[in-house]
């Protein structure tokens, strides 16, 4: 067995519509780097692919992102030039991802005075390896042997299947691939253009693409900062390209997590973009908070971490095996301490921002189930905190945001023991607990007081138990370990405290001073540990690496706070990253603050739905936005100079607004008031 690898992704290309996605390199050929290939439904239907014309390799001379699904690689042909320096023959590869399958274009373009005939070959090889087995770097499967059909060839595993169309090619099987020719005739001063796509279907698929557009299709924004408006418009591209539904609740779209890794529903991933994205609309977060409902456990289960109330982890179409570390996680997996509270407040937050009261009196059964598996399950030992361990021995032994094994750790270095309280969740569940009263109160439903008083009691314990001390003042820690110690570095967890009431405005600015000292804030974003700590490495997955979804979550609550001045130095840090990251924010990157631009986490996902949708808390922040009563509340600052957005939403009714170099706004329109 070869040595357990996982791929690194940060210098190839891809184009993806959910669940489809293909990772190739900058000249359009795959095989090269082992992530290469066309994946569909979390299987690689093509492994290797290379193109040539009249026998000869092309010559790169550059390759644009088109949008999420589309890519185009240009490419010269000297072997087919006249004579003189200027290039003769070029090609133009279009490369479009479909939500099953692949479709390219090859376009030979020749400015000669004469015909160019030549030969255009696809030679390609056939795989149904699985995704998780691609990750983990382990052997994987012989490839299934393709057959030559109409037009094209097709392959299949016994369970996902593969039909590949090639009008006009002549088609060839060897081994293990397929090759495609065409005999190709380049008219005088014109072009000649082949066709090819792949289609695949999978018995075992858990999920399914959309082809609609998205409810923010709608949204525009023109500003003076350059860096703001690319990283917006990229990343409402790439949401729209993540979207999926679950094949038991097919009219039910949520965001994938992100690619490669995770093209499917996270409960956490998913309810955090879909709260991202409220002002944009409630849409994305009515259809999550409905297909996690339908997932919402019933009974008590260790082997899959199922509980009565629980929101779910992630569901894949088989169990996920992490080779090395002991983890088998089941197709249907529940290890998560968040995503329940989390589950809630993304229900209270989309009804303020116009979720319409029927559809969420409908979910009002799952929330009371919710914030009972916080009080009988999520807090097992009954002190008011919620903690997490895995039960099974087979799961994820850190069940919050940061669940890498060694995310949680003291400030020397000794990882902590479970059962662990970690500090954001108990914001979470702070807010889940107000939020939950507000809405049985709204609508007449019994229990208000009893969340009231439960949200309260823990305020108390918190409040006695996560504060601590050092050189530099006051601060957080991260969790409270088995023993109810308080596990002392100094990390990023903090920030999203913020903004969810348990604090008050003196203890809310000494989180926001912390925040934005040097050894949290990198000048790409906020640090996921600071540097001071013992574990702090700028490339550890959750131990010094800057998240964009992390940092956006503390801007969020650093402006509800009314912290702006800490909210625009990590807002510069973030569109610094943008900027350097092509408008693709990535799922991580790389705490180092000593460079010019930022380097990246090799392995980070792109792109990642919480990341993408970080954008939108920029846009949010600087424009002071909250919801109240079908109108939305603007009151904006001059972070990222003067612009203009159309496609906001309130209560289902569409606004625009027009803000200048000062911050004021000069024209809106739509149910909107100016604060």
């Amino acid at each position: 067995m070869s040595e357990t690898l996982q791929p690194f992704l940060h210098d190839q290309v891809v184009v993806l519509a959910a669940p489809a996605q293909a990772w190739f390199a900058v000249d359009g050929t795959m095989g090269g780097a082992s992530i290469q290939g066309l994946y569909v439904s979390d299987v690689r239907v093509v492994s290797r692919l290379e193109y040539s014309v009249g026998d000869a390799r092309a010559e790169h001379i550059g390759t644009s992102r088109l949008d999420a699904a589309t890519a185009r690689v240009d490419q010269l042909h000297r072997s087919l030039d006249g004579p003189g320096a200027d290039p003769d023959v070029r090609s133009t590869l279009t490369r479009r991802a479909r939500i099953d399958g692949l479709a390219d274009e090859f376009v030979l373009t020749s400015r000669l005075g004469v015909p160019v005939e030549t030969t255009v070959r696809v030679r390609l090889a056939v795989d149904a390896s699985a995704l998780d087995a691609v990750k983990a770097g382990v052997e994987l499967p012989d490839a299934p042997s393709p057959a030559v059909v109409a037009d094209g060839a097709s392959w299949t595993d016994g369970d996902i299947t593969a039909t590949l169309s090639a009008p006009g090619a002549h088609v060839q099987i060897e081994g293990d691939g397929v090759v495609l020719e065409w005999s190709l005739t380049v008219p005088p001063r014109g072009s000649a253009a082949v066709r090819w796509s792949v289609r695949a279907e999978d018995a075992r698929a858990v999920v399914s693409g959309v082809d609609e557009a998205p409810e923010w299709s709608g949204v525009r924004v023109t500003a003076s900062d350059g860096r703001f408006e690319r990283w917006l418009g990229a990343s409402l591209d790439d949401l729209a390209a993540l979207r999926l539904t679950t094949t038991h609740a097919p009219g039910e779209q949520f965001l994938a997590a992100g690619a490669p890794w995770f093209f499917t529903l996270f409960g956490r991933d998913s309810i955090w973009a879909a709260r991202m994205l409220l002002p944009l609309g409630t849409s994305i977060a009515a259809s999550t908070l409905r297909v996690l409902a339908a997932l919402q456990g019933s009974s008590s289960n260790p082997d899959t971490a199922e509980q009565p109330g629980k929101i779910m982890h992630e569901l894949r179409r088989g169990s996920l095996e992490i080779p090395g570390e002991g983890i088998v996680l089941p197709p249907l997996y529940y290890g998560t301490v968040d995503a329940t509270p989390l589950w809630v407040c993304l229900l209270h937050d989309a009804w303020r921002w116009g979720m319409p009261d029927a559809e969420v009196e409908a979910l009002l059964p799952n929330l009371e189930a919710a914030l009972g598996w916080m009080r009988d399950f999520g807090d097992a030992d009954g002190d008011g905190l919620l903690e997490y361990i895995d039960e099974s021995g087979r799961g994820l032994a850190n069940q919050g945001w940061k669940d890498s094994g060694d995310s949680v750790q003291f400030a020397d270095g000794t990882l902590a023991t479970g059962p662990i309280a970690l500090v954001e969740v108990q914001a979470y569940a702070y807010e889940a607990a107000l939020g939950g009263a507000t809405l049985l109160e709204r609508f007449g439903r019994p229990g208000a007081d009893e969340w009231r008083a439960w949200a309260a009691a823990l305020r108390d314990v918190f409040h006695e138990k996560f504060w601590l001390e050092d050189a530099d003042g006051a601060y957080l820690a991260i969790a409270l370990d088995a023993h109810k110690r308080p596990v002392d570095s100094m990390t990023s967890n903090a920030g999203h405290v913020l903004g969810t009431g348990l604090l008050s405005p003196a203890q809310a600015a000494v989180v926001a001073r912390r925040l934005v000292t040097s050894d949290m804030s990198s000048g790409f974003g906020l640090r996921t540990m600071s540097t001071t700590a013992a574990g702090y490495w700028p490339l550890s997955y959750h131990g010094g690496t800057v998240w964009a979804h992390d940092t956006a979550i503390a801007v969020a609550g650093l402006t509800r706070e009314g912290r702006t001045d800490e909210a625009d130095v990590l807002i510069s840090g973030l569109l610094a990253a943008a900027e350097g990251f092509d408008s693709r924010m990535p799922e991580l990157h790389s705490g180092d603050g000593d460079v010019s631009s930022p380097l990246p986490y090799p392995a980070a996902c792109r792109p990642q739905a919480w990341s993408a949708a970080a954008s939108v808390v920029v846009l949010s922040s600087v424009l002071g936005l909250d919801a109240a009563d079908g109108e939305l509340l603007v009151s904006p600052r001059p972070t990222v100079g003067a612009f203009e957005v159309a496609g906001l939403r309130a209560a289902g009714a569409a606004v625009s607004v027009n803000v200048d170099h000062a911050g004021d706004v000069v024209a809106a329109s739509g149910p909107v008031a100016v604060g």
